[in-house]
């Protein structure tokens, strides 16, 4: 067994010098009969014009294919650096959902949701999944405004080179800007001033972004809890009538929230809560 095993290796490796050797002077003798401009036979040429000659764009649609590779990389032409855009580039994406978090409407959102879910006392209903869907559809479309006129005023004239990089972010956050501010509450922006030690004229021009977010985030976590509080109000008074009840008949080992979750799930339908919530919610921020 060991010597066949032998032999057969043996044999593979001949095989494997033969066909090299075969292969190496096929190569020679092809590169010696055929032109290295020309593909195919010798009578045709697949490259009409040498790679780079072409001054118009109608020399472009002719068929001017060669068999060389031209690698072109521009690094900036006085901007930023092609490899400092690309880790922008990168980071921008990275940061993609937290920006979404904290420079939109999402915040005041999902916590209004969160907090309406537990003064139901409903745990996993609706589960988190079908929160975070629908505050997310809630964020488009009370942030689309916004999203269009940075689309509008920033992408469309930077792609077509109309207007540079540094005015494209900058008109691109002027909607969002204009949209937190309207959202923040002055003693905030006060706040984070004061902190930054600097002087504020009341302007939105004068507030750097910096300054401008994290005070946008304080005053919709505000908002938010206040909403937050008026939701859980009616349950609350559903919960204490329940108890009073369940004290007056000595059924004190009896946990008031299993009575009473039915009866705040049938306030709840019965008004309508979801529209309530979700309609007051969007009026909110307009």
């Amino acid at each position: 067994m060991k010597r066949f095993i032998k032999s057969m290796c043996l044999l593979f490796m001949v095989g494997i010098l033969f066909i090299g050797v075969k292969s190496s002077s096929y190569a020679s003798n092809l590169t010696n009969t055929v032109d290295s401009h020309l593909a195919g036979d010798t009578d045709s040429r697949t490259n009409i014009d040498d790679a780079g000659t072409a001054d118009t764009p109608e020399d472009l649609n002719q068929l001017n294919i060669s068999n060389d590779l031209t690698i072109t990389y521009n690094n900036g032409n006085g901007e930023l650096s092609g490899s400092l855009r690309i880790l922008l580039t990168l980071t921008l994406i990275a940061i993609a959902p937290l920006l979404l978090l904290m420079l939109t409407c999402y915040t005041r959102v999902i916590i209004v949701l969160h907090f309406t879910r537990a003064a139901l006392n409903t745990n996993t209903a609706p589960p988190n999944q079908v929160l975070i869907g629908l505050a997310l559809f809630i964020t488009f479309f009370i942030m689309n405004s916004t999203f269009t006129t940075a689309y509008n005023e920033a992408i469309i004239p930077f792609d077509e080179g109309t207007i540079t990089q540094e005015e494209a972010i900058e008109k691109g956050l002027a909607p969002f800007r204009e949209f937190m501010y309207g959202q923040t509450q002055t003693k905030d922006v006060t706040l984070f001033m004061e902190i930054a030690d600097m002087e504020w004229d009341g302007a939105l021009e004068n507030i750097p972004n910096y300054i401008l977010i994290p005070s946008f985030i304080v005053s919709e976590l505000r908002s938010a809890f206040l909403i937050g509080f008026v939701i859980y109000i009616p349950f609350i008074v559903i919960d204490m009538i329940v108890a009073s009840v369940l004290m007056s008949m000595g059924m004190m080992m009896l946990p008031p929230t299993t009575i009473s979750m039915p009866f705040k799930i049938l306030l709840f339908v019965l008004a309508d809560g979801w529209n309530l919530i979700v309609g007051s919610l969007v009026s909110s921020f307009y």
